[in-house]
């Protein structure tokens, strides 16, 4: 039998290293990943502890998969944080590098993208849209919380233009300073959701949006405060999901009227949580704006996104095909 065709996907992020085997036909094969480990107690890792981490985990990723199955036609890996020009950081060199050399070795083509295009090709990809020419995506995670304006450009790309943001703490910060303040451990979005469920009503905290812009300082000092005090942990954690969910529902709905877009994508980590994205959708409905949300593994760090991206520009350009 001869080996199927498929594109290879890389991303070493903050916390996750990924790859990802896509067929010809946009099917996903493999989606492999290994989350960073961070000791109980800390909030996040320095960037010379990802990189030895993404340098000790690649391998043992690649060898989850069977090789002999596939013939790799094209490498796509991210390269940066953002598509800007001063954006940088040294864990994405880890995979950079590997993607370089094996595209080297096998002699196909070399895809580059930054890490938030992948999630936006992730979330594309999963959800089966936007289809739209402009859409607004919400990239929100530990390190990001961004509105964007999404255009198609050639050749499968879009322009991402920075329409708003959190002013202060980005949304997985604010999920995880109140879930370490619980206990929890980090990352915490999933043992902080599981604890909402439990809920039987919510301590309500703050919100603050301002046009295009929200901010999560305020209820995160709240929160923080009341876990301290001994507040009951699972009203805590659903208030904080709510919180965060009517924050971005309140600036997305600005920004559709302002911008009138109908389209909008949420991407990142906090985008897997069920009810932020349910709170989000249930208010932009009633102005007739249509909320896409990927499978919850495409919402979080993964290579799926980098691997379609690879197949769109090999489809465009003909190679290998």
């Amino acid at each position: 039998m001869e080996p199927e065709k498929v594109v290879l996907g890389i991303d070493t992020s903050c916390y996750t290293t990924s790859l990802a085997v896509m067929n010809m036909q946009g099917e996903l094969l493999k989606d492999e990943r290994k989350i960073l480990s961070v000791k109980k107690g800390n909030c996040g890792l320095a960037q010379s502890e990802m990189v030895f981490q993404h340098t000790r985990n690649l391998p043992e990723l690649f060898e989850k998969v069977s090789w002999k199955n596939y013939q790799v036609t094209a490498v796509a890996v991210t390269n940066q944080p953002r598509p800007l020009p001063d954006s940088y950081m040294p864990a994405f060199l880890t995979g950079l590098g590997l993607g370089k050399n094996l595209a080297k070795v096998l002699n196909v083509p070399l895809y580059t993208l930054s890490h938030q295009e992948n999630h936006l090709d992730a979330g594309v990809w999963s959800a089966h849209g936007p289809k739209a020419e402009k859409f607004i995506m919400l990239h929100a995670s530990g390190g990001t919380t961004d509105f964007l304006l999404a255009t198609k450009k050639a050749q499968g790309r879009y322009s991402l233009e920075p329409i708003g943001a959190s002013i202060d703490l980005h949304a997985g910060q604010f999920i995880d300073r109140v879930g370490v303040a619980l206990g929890l451990q980090f990352p915490c979005g999933g043992f902080l959701e599981e604890l909402a469920s439990l809920a039987a009503k919510p301590l309500e905290l703050p919100i603050w949006t301002k046009e295009g812009n929200i901010s999560f300082s305020g209820p995160c000092t709240k929160a923080t405060r009341l876990a301290a005090e001994g507040a009951d942990k699972k009203a805590l954690a659903l208030g904080t999901e709510m919180a965060i969910g009517k924050t971005f529902a309140k600036g997305l709905a600005y920004l559709c009227k302002t911008k009138n877009i109908k389209d909008v994508l949420l991407v990142g980590g906090v985008s897997a949580n069920h009810l932020i994205g349910k709170i989000v959708t249930e208010e932009l409905t009633k102005q007739r704006c249509y909320v896409y949300i990927p499978k919850p593994q495409c919402c979080g760090d993964g290579a799926v996104g980098a691997a379609f991206y690879g197949l769109c520009q090999m489809r465009t350009n003909n190679d290998n095909w």
